[in-house]
C-alpha cells in the first residue's frame, strides 16, 4: 500500500464516519480517526485500518470548539503529516420541530456543526494544503435539503448554508489548488438507526428508483473518488448519492 498524505475524518468513530476512515485508508491515505468521546470505537477504526496494513492515530477533538480544532490540526500534521484532505463528517442531536416552536437556539446548533465546524476545520488546515498547492475539502451534506420534510426547518436551512459555503471556497481557494465539494447521501442506515425493517423502511425504498437502501461504503466510494487525483478537476459540486431518490 503506499501512503499518500494525511485525510481527517471527523465524527470517525462508527457509523458512516468510520466507513469513510477505513475506505481512505485502503486508498493509501495515513488516516485521522477524529472522535469526541467514543473513544473505545475510535481505535476499535483504528485498529482494523492498521490489521489491513493501514495507517491511522485517533485523535479526541470537538470540532466545534476553535482551541480544540486548532490543536487537533496541530496534532495530526505533527504525527501523520501535512493534511491534504478533510472531511467534515461530525454531526450533532436533530431534533425534528415544528416550524412554529422551533427556537433560534436549535437553528444555532445546526449551523454550530454545518458551518462554524467546517470554517474552523477550513482555517486550521488551509495553511497546509497552500503549501503543498494542494489539498480537498469535503463535507458530507444531505438529501433532506431537497426533500424539505416538515419539521426539519432548522437542519435543512443549515445545509442550504453548508452547499452555499462550499460553492464559495471552491471559487476563493481553487486558485491554490484546494478543490471543496459536498457529498450529499440519502438515507443511510448505521448504527443509531437501530434495525431497519419493512416496517420503518419500505415506503421509503419504495420512493428510490433502484428500489433499495444505500450503504455506507456506497458512500464511501463517491467521498474516495472526490478526495482523490481523479476528482482534480471537480470543484464546488454537490454529489447526491441516493438512488435518484431525489430526481426532479
Amino acid at each position: 500500500m503506499t501512503i499518500l498524505g494525511s485525510a481527517l475524518v471527523t465524527g470517525a468513530s462508527r457509523g458512516l464516519g468510520a466507513q469513510l476512515a477505513r475506505r481512505l485508508a485502503a486508498d493509501g491515505w495515513a488516516v485521522a480517526v477524529n472522535f469526541h468521546s467514543d473513544e473505545s470505537g475510535a481505535a476499535r477504526v483504528v485498529s482494523e485500518i492498521k490489521e489491513l496494513g493501514g495507517r491511522a492515530q485517533a485523535f479526541r477533538a470537538d470540532v466545534t470548539d476553535e482551541g480544540d480544532v486548532s490543536r487537533l490540526a496541530s496534532d495530526v500534521a505533527a504525527r501523520l503529516g501535512t493534511i491534504q484532505v478533510v472531511v467534515a463528517n461530525a454531526t450533532g442531536p436533530q431534533p425534528p420541530t415544528p416550524a412554529d416552536e422551533v427556537t433560534w437556539q436549535q437553528h444555532l446548533d445546526q449551523l454550530v456543526f454545518f458551518v462554524k465546524s467546517p470554517t474552523l476545520l477550513l482555517q486550521a488546515a488551509l495553511p497546509g494544503m497552500k503549501t503543498l498547492g494542494t489539498g480537498r475539502f469535503i463535507h458530507i451534506g444531505s438529501d433532506m435539503f431537497e426533500r424539505a420534510l416538515p419539521g426539519w426547518s432548522a437542519y435543512n436551512a443549515a445545509k442550504g448554508a453548508q452547499i452555499g459555503l462550499a460553492r464559495t471556497w471552491a471559487r476563493e481557494l481553487g486558485p491554490f489548488g484546494v478543490t471543496t465539494n459536498v457529498v450529499a447521501p440519502g438515507w443511510i442506515p448505521v448504527e443509531r438507526h437501530g434495525e431497519i425493517t419493512e416496517a420503518n423502511s419500505g415506503a421509503y425504498r419504495a420512493e428510490i428508483p433502484l428500489h433499495r437502501m444505500g450503504t455506507p461504503a456506497e458512500i464511501a466510494d463517491v467521498v474516495a473518488f472526490v478526495a482523490s487525483d481523479a476528482s482534480r478537476f471537480v470543484n464546488g459540486e454537490r454529489i447526491t448519492v441516493n438512488g435518484g431518490h431525489t430526481i426532479d
